[in-house]
């Protein structure tokens, strides 16, 4: 075993690095330097992008408490289904267009009524979603478009939904270990947001220490060196023992964190903002790089969106079939190369949330989760380890 493998571990996606110097005192404020940086109307700063949701939902059914459902593409993350769930809300499932992660429009269209409150595009993996199309659909029957930005923040989002919401967990850019944004274009519905969270955000000491904590250990442990043991290993030995929802994180609990943010995390986080744009901009090339590589690759297709107004925290592809899928995933998912899955299945496959979740076949849904895999777009990770994903790909198609 090389010195590369037995102590080097690339994470799954592009993380903005922490440095020791963002915990020295600052005034800064993280609302408003994100909002200035990226053109958006003002935020307010959550304990987590799901949190944020919460607060977004709980907010338009306290105005519209006649209507109970909230359309979501059948391929997303679970905590958006916790998130609605929590706020006494129903979900209905939407399929996708073949080979993509947008909404199946038509069968979208069939699913609107005056029963919906609600309708959450997704950018998934900093790809930006067809958000107009949804909102003209919606606006037929007065439905609120949600944006789930929570893996795109600095991409070209929040233009065309009337919510938008973004993540600052860790590996989605920048971070404060969980922490969340949350707007609207409109002002009265902005200040609508912010009065819900004062009105069902508590102040918590223990899980702001805990969060506090875990910064720390970003700071400490975000790094080829420091993954390989708080990542990688425990990876491993997941995927060994085919705990694949547990290796990726999809196993969530449906009692939700909710509290206040201390001053003191933000002001870390607002620290390293000024780092935030040469990072986008390194990684953005890097990506566009790449992309050019793996299309070169018979059978394999690079998930884009035409404007390339996104940010690539990590490389979506979609190979030929599950199985060749599978196949590169048994040479690659163990290696400290930062090849991974996104979410293991569609929503409707996760036996915890079938209570929740409507039991209905996705077929789209169900085949974009069997034929992806993602390729993380680390800095960390080099041309050289690159081209031996490239490789292997190759070597199973």
């Amino acid at each position: 075993m090389s010195v590369f493998q037995r102590y080097h571990e690339i994470p799954p996606t592009a993380g903005l690095p922490a440095h020791w110097s963002d915990w020295l005192p600052t005034n800064k404020d993280l609302s408003l330097q994100i909002g200035q940086l990226f053109d958006l109307p003002p935020l307010q700063l959550t304990c987590s992008g799901t949190a944020a949701l919460v607060i977004a939902l709980t907010t338009l059914s306290n105005n519209n408490s006649q209507r109970k459902y909230v359309i979501i593409p059948a391929y997303t993350c679970p905590l958006v289904v916790l998130a609605i769930h929590h706020c006494g809300l129903h979900v209905k499932l939407c399929d996708l267009t073949v080979n993509s992660f947008d909404f199946d429009f038509t069968h979208l269209e069939s699913l609107m009524s005056d029963q919906i409150l609600a309708v959450i595009p997704t950018h998934l993996g900093g790809r930006v979603a067809d958000v107009q199309q949804v909102k003209r659909l919606a606006e037929a029957y007065d439905i609120t478009v949600i944006e789930d930005a929570a893996q795109a923040l600095g991409a070209s989002v929040g233009i065309y939904g009337d919510i938008t919401f973004f993540s600052l967990a860790a590996g989605k850019g920048l971070t404060l270990y969980e922490g969340g944004l949350l707007t609207a274009h409109d002002s009265i519905l902005r200040n609508q947001l912010v009065e819900t969270a004062q009105s069902i955000i508590p102040t918590n000491i223990a899980w702001e220490l805990r969060r506090s904590i875990e910064l720390l250990g970003y700071t400490a442990l975000y790094n080829p060196f420091g993954l390989h043991f708080v990542y990688g290993n425990p990876r491993r030995k997941l995927l060994k023992n085919k705990q694949l929802i547990e290796a990726v994180g999809d196993n969530f609990s449906f009692k939700l964190p909710l509290h206040q943010v201390s001053k003191f995390r933000q002001h870390i986080a607002a620290k390293a903002v000024s780092r935030l744009p040469y990072f986008i901009e390194k990684t953005t090339n890097q990506a566009l790089c790449r992309i050019k590589q793996l299309q070169e690759i018979k059978g394999v297709h690079v998930i884009e969106e035409n404007n390339n107004k996104g940010t690539w925290p990590f490389l979506m592809i979609l190979l030929p079939s599950k199985n060749i899928r599978d196949d590169i995933l048994n040479k690659l998912w163990q290696e400290p190369l930062g090849v991974s899955r996104l979410f293991i299945d569609s929503l409707p496959n996760y036996q915890y949330l079938n209570k929740v979740v409507p039991q209905i076949p996705m077929p789209n849904a169900q085949d974009f989760a069997d034929r992806m895999l993602t390729i993380t777009n680390s800095l960390w990770l080099d041309n050289t380890h690159f081209k031996a994903i490239c490789q292997t790909i190759k070597s199973c198609l």
